[in-house]
């Protein structure tokens, strides 16, 4: 098979991210590929020369719904999505070569985003489409098994496989590429990988937030500008949905127009075949509606990323919170030793401890005790320094990784949603044209009877 030529290939080309000057894997994870050769441009994913999207054509080609029992060996009823992957060589070799494939759950594509989350804390992930429909206009199915809703989920899993597949970074990530080439084996990958081990606790990183003492001022923004973008898209969408509802009923009203002037048309012997042709134009332009807010669902799903791109943004602000509420503390206990040891080592105790009154009710130590605790101090300071030392350079890394990634998402941010916004507006117009020309129409209608 193909995927089993180009992991060949992979093995003999295989390179360390290391060797890169972005953002590195956690400590632990697998992280290096490089396969095939560099492929065109996909005009709406913003490409880095090096990664995978260049070298591999890929695509979610449909979905399919299947039963079957779960892990409480209950009978459930789920979809699973066809994954295609072609070395771009192929293609221009052989345009009948058929690509590798095979199924995913939706599950398992948590389980994916998961894992890069942990293993790339100083990167904005790509988030998934949403599992289950939200800020839907009350015509429209929320059931997650909507054929319309896995339509459009499936376009969203494309979407966030050539998100990561065009990044620079993630795309080198060798479980990755067995989640697009290998059926079995790649969860072994994962789980051998202990990322879940490795992931933060929620109470560990909320107490993080508010017990850091000196945040940095650029992510604290970042974190507050997450919680407005996510707040003006929530808002936008409402909108959206409540236009569609209002714009629904208008729509299916001029249904009404047709059927009155058909039943007018059969009662007119000069005017009945112009009321019969208007009445034909509104029932086409009541019919109209429904594919038309189709099309607006997806414009809707293009602003329901960076809705959750938003949650993205936060991620990375929680992890730098940690990574200085560690390095606080760290320097916080570093300072605790050291005035510890000043205070053996000249007998006055500055502040209330308890030692201080122990020293007071049963005498001072012997110079032998002393001595050995001001060695396991001087060991413990010299730990205490490396470990600072270590923590402002894993801050310093992460923050300098972790900001080229930001101005990364920035550019794509921008140009993704003035390309949504522009397309969604160029969609109001042609809609609102279409409108005018069936009024139109209806006029020539009555100004021929």
């Amino acid at each position: 098979m193909m995927a089993d030529q180009v992991g060949q290939q992979e093995e003999e080309e295989q390179v360390s991210v290391a060797s890169n000057s972005g953002p590195q894997a956690e400590p632990g994870f697998q992280s290096g590929l490089d396969i095939g050769s560099p492929a065109g441009n996909r005009s709406t994913i913003m490409e880095d020369k090096s990664c995978l999207l260049k070298k591999l054509e890929i695509s979610v080609s449909e979905a399919e719904k299947r039963t079957g029992k779960n892990a409480m060996n209950m009978q459930e009823v789920y979809t699973v999505y066809l994954i295609e992957t072609r070395p771009v060589d192929s293609q221009n070799e052989d345009e009948n070569c058929v690509p590798d494939s095979l199924w995913r759950r939706y599950s398992e594509f948590e389980l994916l985003r998961s894992y890069l989350v942990v293993a790339y804390p100083c990167i904005v992930v790509p988030p998934l489409p949403e599992k289950r429909a939200e800020f839907v206009w009350h015509k429209l199915s929320a059931d997650n098994m909507d054929p319309d809703f896995v339509e459009r989920r499936r376009i969203g899993l494309e979407n966030f496989l050539l998100r990561v597949a065009s990044h620079s970074v993630l795309s080198l990530n060798t479980i990755f590429y067995l989640f697009l080439t290998q059926e079995n084996g790649w969860k072994e990958a994962v789980n051998e990988s202990g990322f879940q081990a490795k992931a933060d606790s929620r109470l560990k990183a909320l107490n993080a937030t508010f017990r850091v003492k000196n945040p940095d001022k650029k992510f604290t923004e970042l974190k507050h500008y997450g919680d407005e973008l996510q707040s003006v898209i929530s808002q936008l969408l409402r909108v959206r949905a409540r236009v569609a509802d209002r714009l629904y009923g208008v729509y299916k009203v001029h249904g009404n127009y047709g059927r009155v002037f058909s039943e007018w048309s059969a009662i007119e012997k000069e005017m009945g075949d112009g009321l019969q042709s208007a009445g034909h134009h509104m029932d086409v332009y009541a019919a109209s509606i429904d594919d038309i807010l189709e099309e607006e669902e997806h414009y809707a799903d293009q602003l329901k990323e960076y809705l959750f791109f938003a949650e993205a943004l936060r991620s990375v602000c929680r992890k730098h919170e940690l990574q200085q509420y560690e390095l606080e503390m760290a320097a916080l206990d570093l300072t605790s030793k050291k005035q510890q040891k000043e205070e053996l080592a000249t007998g006055t105790v500055r502040t209330f401890s308890l030692k201080g009154m122990t020293s007071k009710l049963f005498g001072q130590e012997t110079p032998e005790q002393r001595e050995a605790k001001l060695n396991t101090l001087e060991e413990q300071i010299a730990d205490g320094e490396e470990l600072v030392k270590a923590k402002n350079l894993e801050c310093e890394d992460f923050m300098k990784n972790a900001w080229a990634d930001i101005e990364r998402f920035k550019e794509q941010k921008n140009k993704d949603l003035k390309e949504a916004l522009i397309s969604y507006a160029v969609m109001q117009i042609s809609m609102c044209k279409k409108g005018i020309q069936v009024w139109t129409n209806a006029k020539e209608c009555f100004s021929k009877m």
